[in-house]
């Protein structure tokens, strides 16, 4: 676009907001030098929400990619296709972008990647007569707001997705809030496996014995889906494969929640 950006990110160990500060000073810096350009380049700071993914992910993709095509900077689908400043050419294969989760979106549509793009374009083209998307946008979600406050369902402006969504996601912000961003793997396997009085190497051994799997269970949601580190990353330490952390965060939610000495773990 000629005066914003769209970007749609899965944050994973980094920050939102320190990825984002870098981003725009980054390009600020280079923008000004390149263009001999003084004073601030961006007029206001970037707005952020929460996606919920099953329900919403392909429709943002829609949403962004068609941007250009809404605001007359490319006359059809097929100018499109080959727009280099948007990330619908890399998914059709016309241009690069590195970072860019390409094989993701289209993995949705197929495992075949030329039955992938064909169902992936026929998306986006159904989009077209759709305009503007204000389900999308600010002031339809604070219309949303005030008739959900009605009806007792929870919601947040900042939040797209639904009212079980947005429970979920306060339920996990309480969580990340009595814990340091800064917790290290070890830090978190030291901190459950004292609390239940387990030596860290039994968590190595090829057992599943109950309480090495619940301390297994409560490490990988607290560093996963808490803190934010690496699924490979946990799971070498706790002898689990990548789908194994997966089931054991799930399980540790449980734990974490209804195990009132659990909660008592997060207060240390």
């Amino acid at each position: 676009m000629t005066n914003h950006f769209h970007l749609l990110l899965r944050p994973r160990k980094t920050l939102l907001a320190p990825f984002m500060g870098r981003l725009l000073t980054g390009y600020a810096l280079y923008f000004n030098l390149r263009h001999n350009h003084t004073g601030h380049l961006y007029q206001n700071r970037y707005k952020s929400l929460v996606c919920e993914e099953d329900a919403y992910l392909l429709e943002l993709v829609r949403y962004i990619h068609l941007n250009p095509l809404r605001a007359d900077l490319v006359v059809d689908l097929a100018a499109l296709d080959c727009y280099a400043w948007s990330g619908h050419s890399v998914i059709m294969g016309k241009s690069a972008l590195k970072g860019q989760s390409a094989e993701e979106v289209l993995s949705l549509f197929s495992n075949e990647m030329r039955e992938a793009r064909k169902r992936y374009r026929l998306f986006i083209e159904d989009g077209i007569p759709q305009g503007k998307r204000e389900d999308l946008g600010s002031r339809r979600r604070l219309t949303r707001e005030l008739l959900d406050a009605k009806n007792g369902e929870p919601f947040d402006q900042r939040i797209l997705g639904s009212g079980e969504f947005v429970r979920e996601l306060k339920k996990r912000r309480e969580l990340v809030e009595k814990l340091p961003r800064s917790l290290e793997i070890k830090e978190i396997i030291a901190r459950v496996c004292d609390h239940l009085r387990l030596d860290p190497e039994e968590l190595r051994l090829n057992t599943k014995a109950s309480r090495i799997t619940n301390a297994r269970s409560v490490i990988c949601f607290l560093a996963v889906r808490v803190i934010g580190h690496n699924g490979v990353d946990v799971g070498k330490q706790v002898n689990l494969r990548r789908a194994g952390v997966s089931v054991a965060a799930d399980r540790g939610e449980i734990l974490v929640e209804d195990d009132p000495s659990m909660k008592a773990l997060l207060d240390k």
